[in-house]
Protein backbone atom coordinates (compact mmCIF):
# COMPACT_ATOMS: atom_id res chain seq x y z
CA UNK A 1 0.00 0.00 0.00
CA UNK A 2 1.04 3.59 -0.50
CA UNK A 3 -0.29 6.98 0.56
CA UNK A 4 1.62 8.51 -2.35
CA UNK A 5 -0.56 8.88 -5.42
CA UNK A 6 0.72 7.34 -8.62
CA UNK A 7 2.37 9.66 -11.10
CA UNK A 8 0.59 9.99 -14.43
CA UNK A 9 2.87 9.04 -17.34
CA UNK A 10 1.21 11.38 -19.85
CA UNK A 11 2.35 14.38 -17.79
CA UNK A 12 5.92 13.33 -18.58
CA UNK A 13 5.26 13.01 -22.32
CA UNK A 14 6.72 16.17 -23.77
CA UNK A 15 9.08 17.41 -26.47
CA UNK A 16 12.16 19.46 -25.53
CA UNK A 17 14.37 20.72 -28.35
CA UNK A 18 12.90 18.11 -30.66
CA UNK A 19 13.39 15.14 -28.33
CA UNK A 20 10.65 13.21 -26.57
CA UNK A 21 10.54 12.77 -22.80
CA UNK A 22 8.98 9.92 -20.86
CA UNK A 23 8.29 8.54 -17.38
CA UNK A 24 9.98 5.19 -16.75
CA UNK A 25 9.32 2.65 -14.00
CA UNK A 26 11.72 0.19 -12.40
CA UNK A 27 10.43 -2.26 -9.80
CA UNK A 28 11.59 -5.32 -7.89
CA UNK A 29 10.04 -8.37 -6.27
CA UNK A 30 9.78 -6.65 -2.89
CA UNK A 31 7.55 -3.86 -4.18
CA UNK A 32 10.12 -1.07 -4.30
CA UNK A 33 9.71 1.26 -7.27
CA UNK A 34 11.99 3.84 -8.88
CA UNK A 35 10.54 6.27 -11.41
CA UNK A 36 12.83 8.15 -13.77
CA UNK A 37 12.68 10.46 -16.74
CA UNK A 38 15.03 10.90 -19.68
CA UNK A 39 14.94 14.66 -19.09
CA UNK A 40 18.18 15.04 -17.14
CA UNK A 41 18.51 11.22 -16.78
CA UNK A 42 16.94 11.87 -13.42
CA UNK A 43 15.20 10.12 -10.55
CA UNK A 44 11.61 11.32 -10.09
CA UNK A 45 10.42 9.06 -7.27
CA UNK A 46 11.81 6.35 -4.99
CA UNK A 47 9.02 4.34 -3.38
CA UNK A 48 10.40 2.32 -0.47
CA UNK A 49 8.52 0.09 2.03
CA UNK A 50 8.52 1.61 5.54
CA UNK A 51 8.39 -0.19 8.88
CA UNK A 52 4.63 -0.75 8.43
CA UNK A 53 4.93 -2.11 4.91
CA UNK A 54 3.61 1.06 3.27
CA UNK A 55 5.41 2.57 0.31
CA UNK A 56 6.94 5.96 1.05
CA UNK A 57 8.32 8.26 -1.65
CA UNK A 58 11.68 9.38 -0.27
CA UNK A 59 12.78 11.52 -3.24
CA UNK A 60 11.77 15.13 -3.82
CA UNK A 61 10.50 16.02 -7.28
CA UNK A 62 7.55 16.99 -9.43
CA UNK A 63 4.56 15.32 -11.06
CA UNK A 64 5.23 16.55 -14.60
CA UNK A 65 8.02 17.57 -16.95
CA UNK A 66 6.62 21.09 -16.78
CA UNK A 67 7.24 21.06 -13.04
CA UNK A 68 10.95 20.42 -13.64
CA UNK A 69 11.18 23.05 -16.36
CA UNK A 70 9.58 25.75 -14.20
CA UNK A 71 11.26 24.89 -10.89
CA UNK A 72 13.50 27.30 -9.01
CA UNK A 73 15.66 24.29 -8.07
CA UNK A 74 16.73 22.77 -11.40
CA UNK A 75 18.67 19.76 -10.14
CA UNK A 76 16.07 17.50 -8.46
CA UNK A 77 17.17 13.90 -9.03
CA UNK A 78 19.27 14.73 -12.07
CA UNK A 79 22.57 13.56 -13.47
CA UNK A 80 24.76 16.63 -12.94
CA UNK A 81 27.63 17.32 -15.36
CA UNK A 82 29.80 17.77 -17.36
CA UNK A 83 31.33 18.96 -14.11
CA UNK A 84 29.20 18.56 -11.00
CA UNK A 85 29.65 21.16 -8.24
CA UNK A 86 31.58 24.40 -8.65
CA UNK A 87 34.44 25.61 -10.82
CA UNK A 88 35.83 28.91 -9.50
CA UNK A 89 35.25 31.98 -11.67
CA UNK A 90 33.97 29.73 -14.45
CA UNK A 91 37.52 29.22 -15.66
CA UNK A 92 40.17 26.52 -15.85
CA UNK A 93 43.37 25.94 -17.79
CA UNK A 94 44.10 22.72 -19.65
CA UNK A 95 47.08 21.92 -21.88
CA UNK A 96 48.12 25.58 -21.87
CA UNK A 97 44.71 26.88 -22.95
CA UNK A 98 42.23 28.76 -20.77
CA UNK A 99 38.59 27.75 -20.96
CA UNK A 100 35.71 30.03 -19.98
CA UNK A 101 32.41 28.56 -18.72
CA UNK A 102 29.03 30.11 -17.85
CA UNK A 103 28.91 31.74 -14.41
CA UNK A 104 25.56 30.47 -13.16
CA UNK A 105 26.29 30.43 -9.41
CA UNK A 106 27.57 33.86 -8.53
CA UNK A 107 30.97 33.95 -10.23
CA UNK A 108 31.22 30.15 -10.37
CA UNK A 109 30.18 27.58 -12.92
CA UNK A 110 27.86 25.15 -11.12
CA UNK A 111 26.87 21.64 -12.28
CA UNK A 112 28.11 22.08 -15.83
CA UNK A 113 26.67 25.50 -16.58
CA UNK A 114 23.33 27.00 -17.51
CA UNK A 115 22.37 24.11 -19.76
CA UNK A 116 24.29 21.24 -18.21
CA UNK A 117 23.36 17.57 -18.31
CA UNK A 118 20.37 18.26 -16.05
CA UNK A 119 18.81 20.26 -18.89
CA UNK A 120 19.25 17.69 -21.67
CA UNK A 121 16.96 14.96 -22.94
CA UNK A 122 19.05 11.79 -22.89
CA UNK A 123 18.61 8.89 -25.31
CA UNK A 124 17.41 5.63 -23.85
CA UNK A 125 18.62 2.42 -25.45
CA UNK A 126 17.86 -0.29 -22.93
CA UNK A 127 14.98 -0.60 -20.49
CA UNK A 128 14.11 -3.70 -18.51
CA UNK A 129 11.88 -4.12 -15.49
CA UNK A 130 14.76 -3.29 -13.16
CA UNK A 131 17.37 -1.63 -15.39
CA UNK A 132 17.59 1.41 -17.66
CA UNK A 133 20.46 3.01 -19.58
CA UNK A 134 20.62 6.65 -20.69
CA UNK A 135 23.06 8.07 -23.24
CA UNK A 136 24.09 11.59 -24.15
CA UNK A 137 26.72 13.13 -26.44
CA UNK A 138 28.03 16.45 -25.18
CA UNK A 139 29.53 18.21 -28.17
CA UNK A 140 32.90 19.96 -28.20
CA UNK A 141 32.44 23.47 -26.81
CA UNK A 142 29.12 22.78 -25.11
CA UNK A 143 28.93 25.11 -22.10
CA UNK A 144 32.59 25.90 -22.80
CA UNK A 145 34.04 22.43 -22.22
CA UNK A 146 36.46 20.80 -24.68
CA UNK A 147 35.96 17.52 -26.50
CA UNK A 148 33.06 15.49 -27.80
CA UNK A 149 32.07 13.52 -24.72
CA UNK A 150 29.95 10.36 -24.92
CA UNK A 151 28.26 9.63 -21.59
CA UNK A 152 26.24 6.68 -20.31
CA UNK A 153 24.45 6.48 -16.97
CA UNK A 154 22.56 3.36 -15.91
CA UNK A 155 20.19 2.68 -13.05
CA UNK A 156 19.63 -0.83 -11.72
CA UNK A 157 17.17 -1.70 -8.98
CA UNK A 158 18.20 -4.90 -7.19
CA UNK A 159 16.05 -7.34 -5.24
CA UNK A 160 17.79 -6.01 -2.11
CA UNK A 161 16.24 -2.53 -2.53
CA UNK A 162 19.49 -1.08 -3.82
CA UNK A 163 19.77 1.45 -6.64
CA UNK A 164 23.06 0.95 -8.48
CA UNK A 165 24.11 3.93 -10.59
CA UNK A 166 26.96 3.45 -13.05
CA UNK A 167 28.60 6.18 -15.11
CA UNK A 168 30.77 5.67 -18.18
CA UNK A 169 32.28 8.29 -20.48
CA UNK A 170 34.80 8.76 -23.27
CA UNK A 171 36.08 11.91 -24.97
CA UNK A 172 37.99 12.65 -28.16
CA UNK A 173 39.90 15.44 -26.37
CA UNK A 174 41.21 15.96 -22.87
CA UNK A 175 38.45 17.31 -20.62
CA UNK A 176 37.54 17.57 -16.95
CA UNK A 177 34.63 15.39 -15.83
CA UNK A 178 32.74 15.06 -12.57
CA UNK A 179 29.37 13.31 -12.55
CA UNK A 180 26.91 12.84 -9.71
CA UNK A 181 23.28 12.17 -8.93
CA UNK A 182 21.47 15.08 -7.30
CA UNK A 183 18.51 13.41 -5.58
CA UNK A 184 17.08 15.23 -2.57
CA UNK A 185 16.14 12.60 0.02
CA UNK A 186 13.58 12.87 2.78
CA UNK A 187 13.26 9.55 4.60
CA UNK A 188 10.03 10.70 6.27
CA UNK A 189 8.59 11.08 2.78
CA UNK A 190 8.84 13.94 0.31
CA UNK A 191 6.73 16.94 1.21
CA UNK A 192 6.39 15.79 4.83
CA UNK A 193 8.40 18.66 6.30
CA UNK A 194 12.08 19.16 6.97
CA UNK A 195 14.83 16.56 7.43
CA UNK A 196 16.36 18.10 10.55
CA UNK A 197 15.31 15.31 12.91
CA UNK A 198 16.67 12.59 10.64
CA UNK A 199 19.89 10.92 11.73
CA UNK A 200 23.03 11.05 9.61
CA UNK A 201 26.43 9.41 9.77
CA UNK A 202 29.28 10.27 7.40
CA UNK A 203 32.28 7.99 7.67
CA UNK A 204 34.86 10.66 7.04
CA UNK A 205 37.60 12.27 9.14
CA UNK A 206 38.00 15.30 6.86
CA UNK A 207 35.87 17.92 5.15
CA UNK A 208 36.62 20.68 2.64
CA UNK A 209 36.18 24.18 4.06
CA UNK A 210 35.21 26.88 1.57
CA UNK A 211 35.45 30.62 0.97
CA UNK A 212 32.57 33.08 0.57
CA UNK A 213 32.02 31.75 -2.97
CA UNK A 214 31.92 28.16 -1.67
CA UNK A 215 35.21 27.26 -3.35
CA UNK A 216 37.43 24.90 -1.30
CA UNK A 217 40.30 26.52 0.58
CA UNK A 218 41.46 23.73 2.90
CA UNK A 219 40.95 20.08 3.88
CA UNK A 220 40.16 20.16 7.60
CA UNK A 221 39.74 17.44 10.25
CA UNK A 222 36.09 17.19 11.32
CA UNK A 223 37.01 16.54 14.95
CA UNK A 224 35.78 19.30 17.21
CA UNK A 225 33.67 20.94 14.48
CA UNK A 226 29.93 20.90 13.64
CA UNK A 227 30.93 18.84 10.60
CA UNK A 228 31.73 15.72 12.62
CA UNK A 229 29.22 13.05 11.59
CA UNK A 230 31.49 10.10 12.35
CA UNK A 231 28.97 9.01 14.96
CA UNK A 232 25.26 9.15 14.07
CA UNK A 233 23.57 12.41 15.02
CA UNK A 234 20.48 14.33 14.05
CA UNK A 235 21.09 16.77 11.23
CA UNK A 236 19.67 19.55 13.41
CA UNK A 237 22.18 18.98 16.22
CA UNK A 238 24.84 21.44 15.03
CA UNK A 239 23.33 23.09 11.95
CA UNK A 240 22.53 26.35 13.76
CA UNK A 241 25.93 26.66 15.43
CA UNK A 242 27.60 30.06 15.20
CA UNK A 243 30.14 28.67 12.76
CA UNK A 244 31.51 30.67 9.84
CA UNK A 245 31.25 27.73 7.44
CA UNK A 246 27.62 27.03 8.32
CA UNK A 247 26.74 30.71 8.11
CA UNK A 248 28.31 31.01 4.65
CA UNK A 249 26.23 28.14 3.28
CA UNK A 250 23.12 28.65 5.46
CA UNK A 251 23.66 25.06 6.59
CA UNK A 252 25.62 22.12 5.23
CA UNK A 253 26.89 22.35 1.66
CA UNK A 254 30.32 20.78 2.00
CA UNK A 255 32.33 17.97 0.46
CA UNK A 256 33.61 15.20 2.73
CA UNK A 257 36.73 13.19 1.91
CA UNK A 258 35.81 9.56 1.26
CA UNK A 259 38.47 6.92 1.85
CA UNK A 260 36.06 3.99 2.06
CA UNK A 261 36.02 1.27 -0.62
CA UNK A 262 32.70 0.75 -2.35
CA UNK A 263 32.13 -2.31 -0.12
CA UNK A 264 31.70 0.01 2.89
CA UNK A 265 29.14 2.82 3.25
CA UNK A 266 30.50 6.35 3.07
CA UNK A 267 27.27 7.65 4.61
CA UNK A 268 24.14 6.38 6.35
CA UNK A 269 20.88 8.20 7.04
CA UNK A 270 17.86 7.08 9.06
CA UNK A 271 14.32 8.19 9.90
CA UNK A 272 12.87 7.15 13.23
CA UNK A 273 9.37 7.89 11.90
CA UNK A 274 9.43 5.46 8.97
CA UNK A 275 12.30 3.21 10.03
CA UNK A 276 13.82 3.69 6.58
CA UNK A 277 17.61 3.63 6.41
CA UNK A 278 19.71 4.76 3.45
CA UNK A 279 23.29 3.55 3.00
CA UNK A 280 25.47 5.18 0.35
CA UNK A 281 28.40 3.39 -1.30
CA UNK A 282 30.68 4.86 -3.97
CA UNK A 283 33.94 4.67 -5.86
CA UNK A 284 34.23 8.46 -5.69
CA UNK A 285 36.74 10.29 -3.43
CA UNK A 286 34.15 12.70 -2.05
CA UNK A 287 30.54 13.05 -0.95
CA UNK A 288 28.84 16.44 -0.84
CA UNK A 289 26.32 16.91 1.94
CA UNK A 290 23.75 19.54 1.00
CA UNK A 291 20.74 20.24 3.21
CA UNK A 292 18.62 22.22 0.71
CA UNK A 293 19.50 25.46 2.47
CA UNK A 294 18.46 27.70 -0.42
CA UNK A 295 15.04 26.28 -1.23
CA UNK A 296 12.48 29.09 -1.36
CA UNK A 297 9.07 27.48 -0.97
CA UNK A 298 8.22 28.51 -4.54
CA UNK A 299 8.49 24.93 -5.79
CA UNK A 300 5.46 22.70 -5.16
CA UNK A 301 6.28 19.00 -4.96
CA UNK A 302 4.46 15.84 -6.00
CA UNK A 303 2.01 15.91 -3.07
CA UNK A 304 1.25 19.59 -3.41
CA UNK A 305 3.52 20.72 -0.58
CA UNK A 306 5.99 23.59 -0.74
CA UNK A 307 9.67 22.73 -0.69
CA UNK A 308 11.05 24.96 2.03
CA UNK A 309 14.65 25.12 3.34
CA UNK A 310 15.83 21.73 4.66
CA UNK A 311 13.06 19.88 2.78
CA UNK A 312 15.62 17.25 1.76
CA UNK A 313 19.27 16.33 1.90
CA UNK A 314 21.66 15.36 -0.86
CA UNK A 315 24.60 12.98 -0.57
CA UNK A 316 26.28 13.72 -3.89
CA UNK A 317 29.11 11.27 -4.56
CA UNK A 318 31.72 13.04 -6.64
CA UNK A 319 35.23 14.42 -6.98
CA UNK A 320 36.10 17.58 -5.08
CA UNK A 321 34.74 20.97 -6.19
CA UNK A 322 37.03 23.13 -8.31
CA UNK A 323 39.39 20.23 -8.95
CA UNK A 324 40.52 21.55 -12.37
CA UNK A 325 42.03 24.54 -10.56
CA UNK A 326 43.46 22.70 -7.56
CA UNK A 327 46.30 20.38 -8.52
CA UNK A 328 46.54 18.78 -5.06
CA UNK A 329 43.02 17.32 -5.40
CA UNK A 330 42.37 13.93 -7.04
CA UNK A 331 42.41 14.58 -10.77
CA UNK A 332 39.18 14.98 -12.73
CA UNK A 333 41.00 14.97 -16.07
CA UNK A 334 39.68 12.49 -18.62
CA UNK A 335 42.37 11.98 -21.24
CA UNK A 336 41.32 11.63 -24.86
CA UNK A 337 40.59 8.02 -25.78
CA UNK A 338 40.53 6.76 -22.18
CA UNK A 339 37.50 5.74 -20.15
CA UNK A 340 35.79 7.31 -17.16
CA UNK A 341 33.95 4.87 -14.89
CA UNK A 342 32.23 5.57 -11.60
CA UNK A 343 29.70 3.75 -9.44
CA UNK A 344 27.35 4.71 -6.60
CA UNK A 345 24.82 2.63 -4.67
CA UNK A 346 21.82 3.89 -2.70
CA UNK A 347 20.67 0.98 -0.53
CA UNK A 348 17.41 1.12 1.44
CA UNK A 349 16.43 -1.04 4.39
CA UNK A 350 14.43 -0.98 7.61
CA UNK A 351 16.55 -0.33 10.66
CA UNK A 352 16.05 -3.12 13.18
Amino acid sequence: MTKYQSLIPKYFDSVIEGKNTHLLLLKNEGGMQVLLTDYGARIVSILVPDNKGNLVDVALGFDSIQGYLEADEKYHGCTAGRFANRIANGKFELNGKQYTLPQNNGINCLHGGISGFHDKVWDRRVTYQSHVEFYYVSKDGEEGFPGNLKVMVSYTLTRNNEIIIKYHAQSDADTPINLTNHTYFNLDGEGSGDILQQVLQINSDEVLFVDEHQIPTAIVPVEGTPFDFRLPKKIVQDITENDEQLILAKGYDHCYVNNKPISQPCATAYSKNTGIQLDVYTTEPGVQLYTANWMTGNDIGKRGNKYLPYAGFCLETQHFPDSPNQAEFPSTLLKAGTQFDSETHFKFSIKK
